[in-house]
């Protein structure tokens, strides 16, 4: 336990902000086209992890970005040698790294193998070329099909992140895009419906006229073969986006549904320590210059009441597909369910939204649909 009587986390985020370019729908901390800030964002990292205490043990790593995988293989080689430097992986840790498929070579998969990742996440989205144009992605689906079997070979546990509701996808399209994701049986898929969120290119060009939405109808269909497909072929949904072959499920990603304690570096990083959540300033350059100047790299602190925080803890939990756990959830918050929501739970599961037993409460498949309104009356 920390001083405080907090839990010590057991895992971290290393957050990798470079990438080729931003795509349209992007909203991610990330730099484009400065590969010339990679050994500075080296050395700041370094810097930024020698003020931990020791060397703390860890279950999870978890590298994402931007594209870690856009570094060459010997900054990756660094990477990786610096950050274990500072932390120790426990026995049956899991090291997971985002990737794309486009330029992932055998040496970078070598240097990844050689650190003991063992879990690769790709940004697959699309097996359609057109698709993958409009989502401005500069892999295709050789690069896929390539990037997964040796990944396998590899590393052995590949997850694939897959996009619906695309403008101008089709239903047929996004259940190709399905079937050709299971056909390369990757231990993890993940599914999310496209986002239009403030401030990227797309969200402009939505108003502007130049990109339509997908209907509420068809992206409820898309999500539904998904649902459907993959539970065929033997993925089991774990989460509202999440499906993984038993054994698969994403440890890393578990710490933050259950609200557990994790550490994080680099810029934009979140990091939840001592019941405070602080997040790194978003631009690269102030992260960099206040690093180097030894000054403090967290650029907001959310400090939640106890009540908040609570409510905050069951949304998070119920994106799980087991749900939440009545005794658990007390005992982690001090808070009872019943104290906190039985209006809005009596509310939604009389309309099949929730579903309730003596020990849980969860979503129902039809929850799962309009898993955000629920979430909202629970806040």
């Amino acid at each position: 336990m920390s001083p405080a009587g907090y839990p010590i986390p057991r895992a971290a985020y290393i957050h990798v902000p470079f990438c080729a370019h931003r795509c349209g729908y992007c909203d991610f901390t990330l730099i484009a086209r400065r590969d010339d800030l990679i050994d500075d964002y080296l050395r700041a990292l370094e810097i930024d992890l020698d003020r931990l205490k020791g060397r703390p043990v860890i279950d999870t790593l978890f590298f994402g970005g931007g594209t870690p995988t856009h570094l060459s293989a010997e900054q990756l080689r660094r990477l990786t040698k610096i950050v274990l430097g500072h932390f120790q992986l426990a026995d049956g840790y899991e090291f997971s790294v985002e990737a794309n498929p486009a330029g992932l070579d055998d040496a970078k998969i070598a240097a990844l193998a050689d650190a003991g990742v063992n879990r690769v996440s790709l940004g697959v989205q699309s097996f359609d070329a057109e698709i993958l144009v409009r989502l401005e992605r500069d892999h295709r689906r050789r690069d896929i099909v390539s990037a997964v079997e040796h990944l396998l070979e590899s590393i052995g546990n590949v997850s694939v992140d897959l996009i619906f509701g695309v403008p101008g996808q089709t239903l047929a399209n996004w259940k190709g895009t399905l079937t050709q994701a299971i056909k390369l049986r990757p231990t993890h898929i993940s599914t999310y419906g496209l986002t239009f969120e403030k401030g990227t290119q797309f969200w402009n060009r939505l108003n502007k006229g130049e990109l339509r939405q997908a209907s509420e109808e068809l992206e409820r269909s898309m999500y539904a073969a998904a649902m459907d497909q993959l539970s065929d072929a033997e993925y089991v949904q774990y989460e509202i986006s999440n499906f993984a072959r038993p054994g698969f499920v994403c440890r890393h990603n578990e710490v933050y549904w259950r609200g557990l304690p994790y550490f994080g570096f680099g810029p934009g990083a979140a990091r939840y320590i001592n019941g405070s959540r602080q997040i790194n300033h978003r631009s690269v350059s102030t992260w960099l210059k206040r690093v180097f100047a030894d000054d403090s790299p967290i650029g907001e602190i959310d400090e939640l009441s106890a009540e908040d925080g609570a409510r905050e803890l069951l949304v998070l939990l119920l994106r799980r597909c087991e749900g939440a756990s009545k005794q658990e959830f007390q005992q982690q918050t001090g808070f009872d369910i019943d104290e906190l929501a039985r209006e809005a739970v009596d509310c939604y599961t009389g309309c099949g939204l929730l579903e309730e037993t003596d020990t849980h409460i969860r979503l129902t498949r039809e929850g799962r649909f309009v898993a955000d309104t629920v979430f909202v009356d629970l806040l």
